[in-house]
């Protein structure tokens, strides 16, 4: 389960990097991005509870993009949205969408997930940046909702 919890998060920050570099609405995302994991007779080869896990964060990330955008940059220190590098940009998304939309996942296991996903498709060097973000995005989630 684990592992496709985390294969699920990684497809949500492929679908945030999709939308984000290619400018696509989100049901144009969902579109393509289904579309090219089907096998050659049109079967889906992305489990269900997989898929389902990550059109959740992709559905969070979208719909409160302006939430999720407003806690990264407040968190990163002077650093805006568009100077990040696009990978790092798209696993804080899906991070901060985790954090924000599903109660139950620790904030200690979203960071670690995504610092997961981020030694795989980011700059080495981008891992210290994406924890310190994550975890005061995390610290300031927490007092929001003890309130």
């Amino acid at each position: 389960m684990a592992g496709e919890r985390r294969k699920a998060r990684e497809i949500a920050m492929q679908m945030l990097y999709q939308a984000d570099m290619g400018k696509q609405q989100p049901l144009e995302v969902r579109r393509v991005f289904w579309k090219s994991r089907e096998d050659e007779n049109g079967k889906q080869t992305v489990e269900p509870d997989t898929r389902e896990f990550a059109e959740d964060l992709f559905r969070v990330a979208t719909e409160r993009s302006d939430e999720v955008d407003e806690l990264i940059e407040k968190h990163a220190q002077n650093w805006r949205l568009a100077r990040m590098a696009a990978v790092d940009r798209n696993v804080l998304r899906m991070a901060v969408a985790e954090m924000l939309g599903f109660r139950a996942t620790p904030h200690p296991i979203v960071i670690n997930e995504a610092l997961e996903i981020a030694r795989r498709y980011a700059a080495p060097e981008s891992i210290t940046f994406l924890n310190g973000v994550l975890d005061a995005v995390g610290r300031d989630v927490l007092k929001m909702r003890l309130g």
